[in-house]
């Protein structure tokens, strides 16, 4: 949408300068008679012109106007309908203990994107991403309450996994299911042009953002925070193992943190 509108203005300009073509300069015949020897040139009075470029312009401008209108109104309803088709994925439905359920908030305003793992039990009960301990804890590094965190029209939420994957042997949940990424997040990025910021929380979105740039671990690529902006912030899970991590990392709260912090409040 900023190319059509570069394009309408710069359009407009030239229309305005006398630069947009024949059409807008001087009339057909002018064009034959400045090619025929011994045919004075036609020139158009400088009142004429000034009228017949403002009259173009204006009409040039409401058409450009309507067609903005348009055109952003067709692309809400496309990302109406294509999450309407995300929220009846069955893509591993048979690979999901407790049925599918996707979990995902987005709207076309959106600055900053949160990119998580998978929806917990909770998240998958209550159908609100984010809605447990871990999304407490996220909210406070970023220093957002509810209300900020879930407005759609500046934060996006898109999970790796959709679904609750189910819990795993060790006591955590499953990992997110690998099929979700790659079918659905480069369609729906695409209707998120306003993006400043992508929070990547934990591994798995680190892993599929920043591919061969990660670190050889998610603490030394949390550590280099700094060289994957302004467009990335890694982050680690904020899981009740994120505890036992951050007293392990202390710099984490002491640098990493006042700078997500002045990261979020830029993009939004």
């Amino acid at each position: 949408m900023r190319r059509v509108r570069y394009w309408i203005e710069s359009a407009i300009r030239m229309a305005i300068s006398g630069r947009l073509g024949p059409s807008l300069t001087q009339s057909g015949h002018s064009q034959r008679s400045a090619r025929m020897p011994g045919v004075r040139r036609y020139r158009p009075s400088p009142s004429r012109y000034d009228r017949n470029s403002h009259r173009r312009s204006v009409l040039f401008l409401a058409a450009s106007e309507k067609y903005i209108a348009r055109t952003m109104k067709e692309r809400r309803m496309s990302l109406i309908r294509l999450l309407r088709e995300v929220r009846a994925c069955r893509l591993c439905e048979a690979d999901l203990p407790f049925g599918p359920r996707p979990v995902l908030r987005l709207a076309r305003a959106a600055r900053l994107l949160i990119v998580g793992q998978a929806p917990g039990s909770k998240v998958h009960l209550t159908g609100v991403a984010w809605n447990d301990a871990s999304g407490d804890r996220l909210r406070s590094w970023l220093q957002l309450d509810r209300t900020a965190f879930y407005d759609e029209t500046r934060i996006a939420i898109l999970p790796m996994g959709l679904c609750y994957p189910g819990a795993g042997e060790n006591g955590g949940d499953n990992p997110p299911r690998a099929e979700c990424a790659p079918h659905w997040h480069e369609r729906l990025l695409n209707h998120l042009p306003d993006l400043r910021l992508t929070l990547l929380v934990g591994q798995y979105a680190q892993r599929y953002y920043l591919g061969s740039q990660r670190k050889e671990s998610m603490t030394e690529t949390v550590k280099a925070f700094s060289e994957y902006g302004p467009r990335f912030f890694p982050l680690p899970h904020p899981s009740w193992r994120s505890a036992v991590w951050i007293r392990k990392n202390l710099w984490f709260e002491e640098t990493v943190i006042p700078q997500l912090r002045k990261a979020v409040r830029a993009a939004l």
